[in-house]
């Protein structure tokens, strides 16, 4: 028997997908389909592109370190002010994927900052990539396809930057400008899943 054949021959691929599709839900509702995290690492973007304006560039780097470290505590905060839980139910898998891809750009910020010992202006465009590719992983997550545009679009928007030579701070409001429209746009998709939730309810 081929491997192709055992997959036809498996009973239980509609009952897994359903699971998968309610712990999907299940993430949605606790933690509003993740567009408070977008908005608060936005506004922590943003933060960075303000210092590198006024202060220095090195600061700014900095900055989006102290501030990222600070992105899930006020995002709690924030889902619990619009309604949301932010706690998924117990024993949700996906839970796991979340945890998971937070220890994986925790990872990648060495290399980002080694980045920035070379060439300064290379940090954000860097961060880009490395925020950009954990949204991707958030489309898992969230069951929302906002994520791959968001996630290539940050990717796009790195790459352009390193290939224009661009200012640090530009950099820095780049990402800001981007995570908050897509903030804007996760949290309208948030509000009418909640709506239609009510509405089965």
């Amino acid at each position: 028997m081929t491997l192709a054949q055992t997959d036809r021959n498996t009973p239980t691929s509609s009952q897994d997908l359903s699971n998968f599709a309610a712990a999907q839900h299940d993430m949605r509702l606790a933690y509003l389909g993740g567009a408070p995290g977008v908005l608060v690492s936005g506004l922590v973007w943003a933060v960075a592109g303000c210092v590198a304006t006024w202060i220095s560039p090195e600061r700014a780097v900095w900055a989006l370190f102290i501030g990222g470290m600070f992105i899930h505590p006020v995002t709690v905060l924030l889902v619990r002010l619009f309604g949301g839980t932010g706690r998924h139910a117990p024993g949700n898998p996906l839970g796991l994927l979340a945890t998971v891809t937070t220890i994986w750009m925790i990872m990648m910020l060495p290399l980002a900052y080694g980045v920035s010992l070379l060439r300064v202006e290379l940090f954000f465009p860097a961060m880009l990539f490395v925020i950009g590719g954990r949204y991707l992983c958030f489309q898992m997550l969230y069951a929302n396809r906002l994520y791959l545009v968001c996630g290539a679009v940050l990717a796009l928007a790195g790459g352009v930057l390193v290939k224009l030579n661009a200012p640090v701070a530009m950099a820095a409001f780049a990402g800001a400008l981007i995570e908050l429209v897509f903030a804007a746009l996760l949290l309208t998709s948030a509000r009418r899943d909640a709506a239609k939730q009510a509405a089965l309810s």
